[in-house]
Formats: C-alpha cells, sequence, structure tokens
C-alpha cells in the first residue's frame, strides 16, 4: 500500500482559516448562518471553521451534527453496516443560511443523504458545502461552495483525512494500492 500526505497539521490550519473568509465573504457576514457537521470527522471541521469565523467576525454561530446513517442509500441494499449515532441540532434552521460540513468530497452520495436529514429539521434559506478535500468522481450533481483542498485522485486510492479531535494528529494522506483494480 503506497501512501503520500498530501495536508499537513499547518495546511489544514490555513485552508480552514481560508474556507471560513470565503464563507463570510459569499454570505457578507455571519447574520444567519448555522453550521453543521457530518458525523464524524465533519463534525470537527465544523467546531473549527465556527470557532474561526468567531475569532475573525466575533460572532458565536451556532453547531450542529448529523448523522447520514439511517438516509444512506447502501442501507437498504445491505452494503452498510454502520452504527446509528446521535443527530444533533439543538436550533432552527428555517430560514437559515446552513453550512454543511465534511472532510472529504467523493461522489456526492453522503452529500445527498445529508440534505435529506438536514430537510427532515426545517427548510433552510439554503444549504452550502464545505469540504476539507474534493477528491473528484462525482456519482451526482453536487459540488461544494468551498473546498479546502482539491486533491486529484484514481479510483483505486482513498484519500484518509485525520484529526487530533479522533485520530491523535492532523494530516490528509492519500493512500493507493498498485494491486488494486480501476472500477
Amino acid at each position: 500500500m503506497n501512501s503520500r500526505e498530501v495536508m499537513n497539521a499547518n495546511e489544514i490550519v490555513r485552508a480552514i482559516t481560508r474556507v471560513a473568509h470565503e464563507v463570510l465573504e459569499k454570505n457578507k457576514g455571519a447574520h444567519d448562518l448555522v453550521i453543521v457537521g457530518i458525523r464524524t470527522r465533519g463534525v470537527y471541521l465544523a467546531e473549527r471553521l465556527a470557532a474561526k469565523i468567531k475569532e475573525i467576525e466575533g460572532e458565536t454561530i451556532p453547531v450542529g451534527i448529523i448523522d447520514i446513517t439511517l438516509y444512506r442509500d447502501d442501507i437498504k441494499s445491505g452494503l452498510s453496516s454502520h452504527v446509528v449515532k446521535k443527530t444533533e441540532i439543538p436550533f432552527s434552521i428555517s430560514d437559515k443560511k446552513v453550512i454543511l460540513v465534511d472532510d472529504v468530497l467523493y461522489t456526492g452520495r453522503s452529500i445527498r443523504s445529508a440534505i435529506d436529514g438536514l430537510i427532515d429539521f426545517g427548510r433552510p434559506a439554503n444549504i452550502q458545502l464545505a469540504v476539507l478535500v474534493d477528491r473528484g468522481h462525482r456519482e451526482l450533481p453536487i459540488r461544494a461552495d468551498f473546498i479546502g483542498k482539491n486533491i486529484p485522485t484514481s479510483y483505486n486510492e482513498s484519500v484518509k483525512v485525520m484529526l487530533r479531535e479522533e485520530d491523535g494528529a492532523d494530516r490528509v494522506v492519500v493512500e493507493g494500492d498498485d494491486k488494486q483494480i480501476k472500477k
């Protein structure tokens, strides 16, 4: 298995800082913004993004957590064996600008699941997507509004985001096995 680091801790901090500025610029400040992170690493990135926005703008942004397990399209097919965890959105998203945060954007299926889940909580003014890494290979017409880093990959590679809250360190690596066959 080949592995290469594509982002280190400092690059992750810079990417989150840039995304925070882009979110504020696009939304003309922090008014009516809420942030929802997709379990697991999207939650940590959402909290970091909210902290950076507070640092820049001086305004506290509510942060929620969404678990997409029940909304996944592979549950019915038996392809997924994920454990359902709690969704925590203790504020109204109705008429709010929701920044949905995830670590990696790949096929778009997780994002579609998260959007389905969010709609169960209300009707936001809009939903904007922020991801740390966009690796390409979309299967659904979904694109990120805010991207920390574009990392072109092949189908036989995987992107692993490691964050200190979950993994003890911040870094992003691309792993690939030369023996794997392209899909």
